[in-house]
């Protein structure tokens, strides 16, 4: 009995840590972060509403691409198919919403429960780029 235990907390031990090696990696980014990553043609994808963007204007050449709507609802599958047009699941993007608390959620989902590779979340959103003195563009 004594083998059998030590096969399975060794057998479980070895699936946690191969377990963590196929995840996603999730990358709180900074705006300067987020400029380097645009030099290096990584895509931004704004997650926010059209009234938000039409609010505050989006950073230049991003992909804008509702998650959730006013009212906190989500069509998951017809999100992941135009996120896919984007970005692959082994490509790496860039989440930017208003303060980074919806891309949060969004960019922790989509490592965790779908395993996309390579995922960056504005930790501040587009306030505090614009805060910064960072340009946008105006959305009509």
């Amino acid at each position: 009995m004594l083998n059998f235990k030590t096969f399975l907390l060794s057998f479980s031990a070895l699936l946690f840590f191969f377990s963590g090696i196929s995840s996603a990696e999730v990358g709180q980014i900074s705006n300067e972060e987020l400029n380097k990553l645009m030099d290096q043609n990584v895509p931004v994808i704004d997650i926010r509403r059209d009234d938000e963007w039409k609010s505050t204007g989006v950073v230049e050449g991003s992909h804008k691409l509702t998650f959730f709507d006013a009212r906190g609802k989500y069509d998951m599958d017809k999100w992941l198919a135009e996120l896919d047009k984007i970005a692959k699941k082994d490509q790496p993007f860039i989440l930017i919403c208003r303060t980074g608390n919806r891309t949060g959620q969004v960019s922790n989902f989509l490592d965790k429960k779908l395993g996309y590779q390579k995922v960056y979340n504005v930790k501040d959103g587009i306030k505090k780029w614009i805060k910064d003195g960072n340009s946008v563009v105006t959305v009509q």
